[in-house]
């Protein structure tokens, strides 16, 4: 059967391929401390009672027809009205935001609206589904290797000699994988060097544009604050396209409520994009989301509830795994500083199982580590980073911290048995 090209050259996700297999041993009745998909159980953290109460109440009142393609008024002057309170960013309602079914429709239609076949994307790696969004558009993508003692997080020096040229560059902060942040200072510096990019381009040159993908933003710990450019740098607000929504920071993936905001240009054409995909988010919850957001005690009460039991859970997943490193195991970890995620290291490549099979990549681990441990996690690989580096991903969203505190001692001696 002939398809298209690009059909044919697509990658599925590795992140859902490791889930599956996952879900298939947990259906079979094992005991399996999985960390693997960046959501939540909502057994051990629900959305917000108001949002809740707000999307039944409704669909009680009839709220079942089409919104908005670019959102309903009362969800853009919510999400406009929200950011300008919290964190002093002032963009039109009307003109320069767009809500969709979640960020991915959003951060697509940003590389279509933005990206043409051949144009440079750069982006850090590890990081989320960058890969895949330059397949898609047909981007040439510039990756962008980070290191542990910047906390994977890019710096301006990596950067500054991919920019020449490009036309989009992708951020993230909180970053998915790493649950690790920008500085001010650091992101200041990348932003500088965003603004003299542009500033060296004749006015017939696409700019460089950066996507700022903060949907965890909400989501930070300990006295860690977040940053974004255009508060750090107002010259670069006709060069950055914000994705943003209650996915995350509310418990609510499945909720489906994504918003982007930037200059009104590159809105309106991804509102176009999109007009045509359907991608908008359902009306019921528009109209609860745009509801919940101006509470603000409600939602300050919310969000230092599910901060403190997200804390907890990648504490003592910090906590476990420095004891073990501190015991002389090949395990390590990142001090987590925003969203659901901690960055782990297990060092074990080259050793061999008791069946005598040598790990060579980080895939290998993962399944060692399920089979062996009861433990799913995710490789640093399936964001774009080599096999070769023992990295991982936990995240804490679906398991309870007594789960992940008992899978400790089975990764243990998961560990001990390999020689």
């Amino acid at each position: 059967m002939r398809i298209s090209r690009l059909a044919d050259q697509m990658s599925g996700s590795e992140i859902i391929k490791i889930g599956n297999a996952v879900s298939e041993q947990i259906r079979q009745g094992e005991t399996i401390c999985n960390l693997t998909i960046g959501d939540f159980d909502p057994k051990l953290f629900p959305i917000p009672a108001e949002l809740r109460d707000g999307v039944i109440a409704a669909y009680q009142a009839g709220q079942t027809n089409y919104p908005p393609a670019a959102g309903t008024a009362d969800m853009r002057q919510a999400a406009a009205d929200f950011l300008r309170k919290r964190l002093g960013l002032n963009y039109s309602p009307v003109d320069e935001f767009l809500v969709a079914g979640g960020s991915r429709p959003l951060i697509y239609a940003a590389y279509l609206a933005l990206v043409d076949p051949g144009d440079r994307v750069v982006f850090p790696v590890p990081s989320w589904n960058n890969t895949h969004y330059c397949h898609l558009s047909g981007a040439q993508q510039v990756t962008v290797p980070t290191q542990p003692e910047n906390d994977f997080m890019p710096t301006a020096d990596e950067l500054a000699p991919q920019l020449a040229g490009a036309t989009l560059l992708a951020l993230c902060s909180p970053l998915n994988p790493t649950g690790t942040v920008f500085t001010k200072e650091g992101l200041e510096e990348i932003c500088d060097l965003v603004l003299a990019e542009n500033q060296r381009r004749g006015p017939d040159e696409k700019p460089l544009y950066i996507l700022y993908d903060q949907i965890y933003w909400l989501l930070t710990f300990g006295q860690t604050q977040h940053f974004d450019p255009v508060s750090l740098r107002p010259a670069l607000r006709d060069y950055v396209v914000y994705i943003d929504g209650i996915s995350k920071c509310f418990a609510a993936t499945g909720v489906r409520v994504g918003y982007a905001f930037g200059p009104k240009q590159v809105i309106d054409k991804m509102k176009g994009l999109l007009g045509h995909v359907g991608a908008w988010a359902p009306k019921a919850e528009q109209v609860a989301t745009a509801a919940l957001l101006p509470q603000t005690a409600a939602v300050d009460t919310f969000l230092a509830e599910l901060k403190a039991g997200l804390q907890g859970s990648l504490d003592a997943a910090y906590r476990g795994l420095k004891d073990l490193g501190a015991r002389g195991y090949p395990v390590d970890a990142i001090v987590p500083a925003g969203a659901i995620y901690l960055t782990a290291k297990i060092d074990v490549l080259g050793r061999t199982t008791a069946a005598g099979e040598v790990l060579a990549t980080t895939k290998e681990i993962t399944s060692y580590l399920l089979t062996e441990a009861g433990l799913a996690v995710v490789p640093f690989s399936a964001f774009g980073a080599e096999a070769s580096e023992p990295w991982f991903r936990l995240s804490v969203g679906a398991e309870s911290q007594a789960s992940i505190e008992a899978a400790l001692p089975r990764l243990r001696t998961a560990l001990d048995k390999l020689t």
